[in-house]
């Protein structure tokens, strides 16, 4: 994201926020997008970050090419790094603003975001452009988290605090988190009728060691991320909430209350839902 086209980036880039994006793959954070992929296309992914998802796209089409854009040069030099390992010689990425692209009309034949609308002050806008940017017959893709549509089990309330606290947060940065649930309406007002877009939901489920990765991640994020740094100097909550709310993803990651854990934790779930759009144009 650019700093024009963003509000304010509610994570931040710090390592315990990069480590999760990550994990992130076209199997796991894509697959509403890969069936209308063909070897020749031009993709353009927005909104990058270490560039997995995008590696993976470009593996799909080795006869075309993919751009990623991003806009913090740092986690550019991460993605290049995936790219050079992979062999993947079709693949650059660049830094840049979504509101302005620099590119033509009808240049790519797949413009795709993912957890990008969320975070910026006009996501019609954002969509309006990519549809400029994509060929005749060509698709806009967009997947988008809805925090308030997350489940978890078990549910202290340390963590009902962190759900309250990041809508707080991301609102007060100038970005919409429950993202998710506006993509219908948000493409009908960037000029694409009904009958052209296709609306699904996904979510990420988290069980095992993967709900322990999740809850290690933000028991970092309470304390380091742009989130933290939020919340504190906006008077959203205190310091001291952060580290109970750090504790509390901890002991959440854990097994059994017998091994520190809440009662269920050795069941612990989390979904994270994600309202998904593939625009034709």
């Amino acid at each position: 994201m650019s700093k024009s086209e963003q509000a304010t980036y509610s994570h931040g880039h710090h390592a315990s926020v990069i480590s999760t994006h990550a994990r992130r793959t076209a199997a796991n954070s894509a697959q509403f997008l890969l069936p209308h992929i063909k070897p020749h296309f031009k993709i353009l992914d927005l909104g990058c970050g270490p560039g997995t998802i995008t590696a993976d796209l470009a593996a799909l089409v080795p006869q075309g090419s993919v751009i990623g854009m991003e806009i913090v040069e740092s986690v550019l030099e991460q993605a290049r790094s995936l790219a050079d390992s992979r062999g993947l010689t079709n693949l650059t990425f660049q830094t840049g603003d979504a509101n302005n692209l620099g590119f033509g009309e009808g240049e790519f034949d797949v413009v795709f975001c993912h957890q990008l609308l969320q975070h910026v002050k006009d996501p019609v806008g954002v969509l309006r452009e990519m549809k400029r940017v994509c060929k005749s017959g060509g698709i806009v893709a967009a997947r988008e988290a809805d925090y308030a549509s997350f489940v978890w089990h078990p549910r202290p309330e340390e963590l009902e605090r962190w759900g309250e606290l990041y809508q707080q947060v991301a609102r007060g940065n100038g970005g919409e988190p429950n993202a998710g649930r506006f993509m219908p309406q948000w493409t009908r007002q960037a000029g694409w009728r009904s009958e052209d877009v296709t609306v699904s939901w996904n979510s990420w489920c988290f069980t095992g060691e993967g709900a322990k990765t999740w809850a290690e991640s933000w028991e970092g994020r309470a304390l380091h991320s742009d989130f933290a740094k939020g919340v504190v100097a906006n008077d959203y909550g205190t310091q001291e909430e952060l580290e109970g709310i750090s504790k509390a993803w901890k002991r959440w990651s854990l097994g059994s209350a017998d091994e520190g854990g809440y009662e269920g934790s050795e069941d612990k779930l989390f979904v994270v839902g994600n309202g998904e759009v593939i625009c034709r144009c």
